[in-house]
């Protein structure tokens, strides 16, 4: 069986790893504002990795169902978007939308990935509220990945917390390792109805937790570009992810 556990080395390089791409995403999301395209955050957010020397880790990528590789640095996705996003010049953001900024860069050969919903310009108190709960579904996550726990843990505890404010979780995608690939083994749920089942965490892995929740239902199709996953009910959807190492203890993120 393939290990996924990162040796002291790569954790080590995946921690500053973690660390640029924060930094890149922090000045994407400083970029949002009314009446900029998605293209020109893409273009932001492609500067700032080439000029620390590192490469982004979506362009040029092909997931294995893709009918052509990723086109752009970063995955935007406007309200009712739930990931994947491709960046367009003629997609102009509009106040009160909110978009989903999902990037990822390799450095030093190692990949970190992770990402955010923010909002452009005063957005509604519905927009809100969904993004701070999707937030707090990420923090609740990864209080949950320890050393020791399983997978299932994680999505339980994801689950539980969201359900009494009834938003949707999409069950159709989820986080996964990542460090010397974009997509490693454990897929992990952002949904269960127990603890201790899936794959057994442990310390040294390196996994990316991403809840997606809708305002309406679940449901959610693809677009014909073959990347852009919107809600089947048109419902805003939010999306937050980070980078962590798993340890005995806390789990460490690593895209701050």
């Amino acid at each position: 069986m393939k290990s996924y556990v990162k040796t002291p080395e790569e954790i080590e390089v995946l921690r500053e790893c973690g660390r640029r791409l924060a930094r890149a995403l922090d000045r994407v999301e400083e970029s949002v504002h009314p009446g900029i395209s998605t293209e020109e955050l893409d273009r932001i957010a492609e500067r700032e990795i080439r000029a620390a020397g590192d490469e982004p880790a979506f362009k040029g990528y092909s997931p294995w169902d893709a009918r052509a590789p990723y086109p752009a640095t970063v995955c935007t996705s406007v309200n009712d978007e739930v990931v994947h996003g491709i960046p367009r010049e003629e997609k102009i953001l509009e106040e009160g939308d909110i978009v989903g900024i999902d990037i990822g860069i390799i450095h030093e050969g190692l990949i970190a990935d992770m990402a955010r919903t923010v909002p452009v310009g005063e957005i509604s108190e519905k927009a809100a509220k969904l993004i701070n709960t999707t937030r707090e579904a990420l923090d609740i996550g990864i209080a949950l990945a320890r050393g020791g726990g399983h997978v299932g843990d994680i999505g339980y505890a994801i689950e539980k917390f969201v359900k009494p404010f009834k938003y949707g979780i999409v069950r159709e995608l989820g986080g996964h390792g990542v460090g010397r690939a974009l997509h490693e083994e454990p897929y992990i749920r952002n949904f269960g109805d127990r603890r201790g089942i899936g794959e057994k965490l442990r310390p040294g892995m390196v996994v990316a937790i991403e809840p997606m929740l809708t305002a309406g239902k679940p449901g959610i199709s693809l677009d014909q570009d073959g990347y852009t996953y919107r809600t089947k009910d048109r419902s805003l959807s939010a999306h937050f992810e980070h980078t962590i190492l798993i340890t005995n203890g806390k789990a460490e993120i690593l895209t701050v």
